[in-house]
């Protein structure tokens, strides 16, 4: 209980400065790492620090590909190491899965609520069209009008909550 009132304010603080800053900072993960790492050394002994060690390692190879291609930030990739030291392997499996699905909304939300996005929608739906019919359409699109950055601090919350709503603590 301890643990899960404690990484609740953890996840309410990211979101709340991912939101504000896009930024989710060191001087609140790694305390929270290492209450997690002291908590089960001290409670349980030797084997729930390692579990908890490997479950934060764990947590932070599952985002590492997406920070290394550019994807993800590197706030976002040490919160779900977080929430693996909190929690364990499989709740941190489980809140990746969640996660993942919160974060496709939210990019899309993101992309269809730009300025421009019913006009992309369009030249896309046109372009795969084109394609069922072998035509080759040029879609014109510049990078930079389809990019957009996702709060993922917030994915990452909910997938935790979602878990934690499935059953999962």
């Amino acid at each position: 209980m301890f643990l899960n009132v404690c990484l609740f304010v953890i996840l309410i603080i990211c979101v709340i400065t991912d939101l504000k800053s896009r930024k989710i900072y060191n001087v609140v993960i790694f305390p929270g790492i290492l209450l997690a790492f002291f908590y089960y050394l001290i409670s349980g002994g030797i084997d729930p620090f390692l579990y908890s060690l490997l479950s934060c390692f764990v947590g932070l190879l599952i985002l590492l590909i997406p920070y290394f291609m550019g994807g993800m930030g590197a706030g976002d990739v040490k919160l779900l190491a977080l929430i693996g030291a909190f929690k364990g392997i499989t709740f941190v499996f489980f809140t990746a899965i969640y996660m993942g699905i919160i974060g496709a909304i939210l990019s899309l939300c993101v992309l269809m609520f730009r300025k421009g996005a019913k006009q992309k929608l369009k030249l896309i739906l046109y372009f795969l069209y084109g394609l069922k019919n072998g035509i080759r359409i040029q879609l014109n699109l510049k990078k930079d009008s389809i990019s957009g950055t996702v709060p993922y601090g917030l994915a990452i919350a909910g997938g935790v909550v979602w878990n934690w709503l499935k059953g999962g603590i």
